[in-house]
This record gives structure tokens, sequence and C-alpha cells, in this order.
């Protein structure tokens, strides 16, 4: 490779959108519910009881939609789908950021800009550490330092420093997925370890038997239709009303991210009514 081609890689990788999904869960526990994003990933473990979903592609990468709004959209669907938190970790050449997403509650977020100045809400830390059981005084504390200004430190610093602190809680990202990195050497990384395993769509009929098995014994399995529980239908038709103007909402705008919510809440709540009208009534 002549220098003018290294230096033009080296200038590529410096601005290329890079993206992780890390969720509170197994690596079991996150397989079968992945795949209702629809995107081909790359899922293994990230320490002690959590997971890192690396995308093998996305929107951004042709420029359709932005890094931050897809992974917004993705951390959504899925944390609404299941019952442990989703942790959405993006970068871009302009920002980092991250998105917590927890059930139906609302998504709190934090953005730095490139150079690492903190560009977010200050509660935002502090609503981070209650979703995710932090120390609310030492806990707190460290995340509170990363909203404070640091020469020392870029957008993607700001992030591996999010990371150290989480690390209190067992997360353990693997040799190379490093906030900063490009997408393939991301993808590299995943592949690279012994457990990894792809995720991809296998269809509706594989996501029924897929969701059964992921919410039976979870704390939300009453309020799912297989459960016999009388607010199931409820929770299944508020899904659907809700994924209905969302997924509207995504395609009027063309946020693939916001469009995956939606579809995943229709989805999910669409399979639940079909279940509970072809349950056997006592």
């Amino acid at each position: 490779m002549s220098t003018e081609e290294f230096q033009a890689d080296a200038r590529a990788d410096a601005v290329a959108p890079g993206a992780l999904l890390l969720c509170r869960a197994l690596p079991e526990s996150v397989a079968p519910v992945a795949p209702l994003l629809r995107e081909r990933m790359l899922l293994t473990r990230a320490g002690e009881g959590w997971s890192v979903l690396v995308p093998e592609g996305g929107p951004w990468l042709a420029g359709v939609d932005p890094v931050d709004r897809v992974l917004t959209g993705w951390a959504t669907a899925l944390a609404v789908g299941a019952p442990w938190p989703v942790l959405a970790l993006w970068w871009d050449a302009d920002r980092a950021g991250c998105t917590l997403a927890s059930g139906f509650r609302r998504p709190v977020d934090y953005v730095w800009l490139s150079g690492g100045t903190p560009a977010g809400e200050d509660e935002a830390m502090r609503t981070f550490a209650a979703r995710l059981g932090l120390d609310p005084v030492l806990g707190l504390q460290a995340l509170e330092r990363l909203t404070e200004p640091d020469l020392t430190a870029d957008a993607p610093a700001r992030l591996r420093g999010l990371l150290d602190v989480l690390g209190r809680e067992g997360v353990s990202l693997p040799a190379g997925l490093r906030p900063g990195e490009p997408a393939h050497r991301l993808r590299d990384a995943a592949r690279a370890q012994p457990d990894t395993r792809t995720i991809e769509w296998a269809g509706w009929r594989a996501a029924v038997g897929a969701d059964l098995d992921v919410v039976r014994g979870s704390r939300l399995g009453r309020y799912l239709p297989w459960s016999g529980d009388p607010r199931a239908r409820a929770l299944a038709l508020t899904q659907v009303a809700a994924g209905l103007p969302l997924t509207a909402w995504g395609l009027r705008r063309r946020s693939g991210g916001w469009t995956a919510a939606g579809a995943f809440l229709m989805g999910h709540g669409t399979l639940g009514l079909a279940y509970d009208l072809g349950r056997p009534r006592d």
C-alpha cells in the first residue's frame, strides 16, 4: 500500500461512524429478541451478566440516517420487547453519545462533541445511575465527572470512560470492541470471540417461538397473552397503538431506527393479540 493510500484509509477510519448495543442480559436471553430488529448483527458476551450486539451494517454507513437516530430507535425497540435495559453507544466524526432505554420509559441520552465537550443535560447522568442501579454516591460521582470539561479526552474517550464506570456493574467488552473504532474493525473483533453468534431475521414463525422462550419465566411474563393474565391483551393493544404512529413518524422522516422501533412494537403486539385470540378459553 502506498503512503497516499495508507493516509486515505487512516482519514476514512478517523471519521467512520460506529455503534454498539449493550444489553444487560446473557447472550442466551438476547439472541431470541434481537432478530426482531431485522438487522444482521454479531452477538457476544460483554462481561458478567451483559451482552453486546455489533451491527454488521446500518443505514448510517450509506448516509441514509444518522447513527444516533438509528441506535436510539433500536435500543428503544429492544427494551420494550425484553425485561432488561439496553445501552446504545454511537459515534461519528462530529459527536459521540449514549442512549439508555428501559421498558416503556422515555429513553435518556447524553452527547459529547468531537473534542469531548459535554453537550447533554446533567440530569441525564442521575437518571442513568438510578436506572442501572449504580451506587447513588460513588457511581453518580463517577458519571458526573464525564460531564465536566476535560481537555485530554475526545468524544470516544468519554464513552470509554463511561464503560469504565459500568465495569463496576460487570461490563467488560472484548478486546477490540472500543468506542471510536470503525465498523469493520468492530466486526472483526466480534468475530474473533469464541462465543460469537450471528443474529439475523428468520421470519415471523421463528419470532413467535422466540418470543415465547424469552418471556416465559421473566417478570414480564404475566403481562403477555400466553400467561392467561387479563392484563396481557391490554398490553398487546397498547403496543400496537403505540407502534402504528411511531412507524408512520419514522417513515415520514425516513428514520430507519424509529421505523424499526415502531415495527417492532406493532409486530410484538400483533403476535400477542393473535396468540390471545387463538388460545383455548376455559
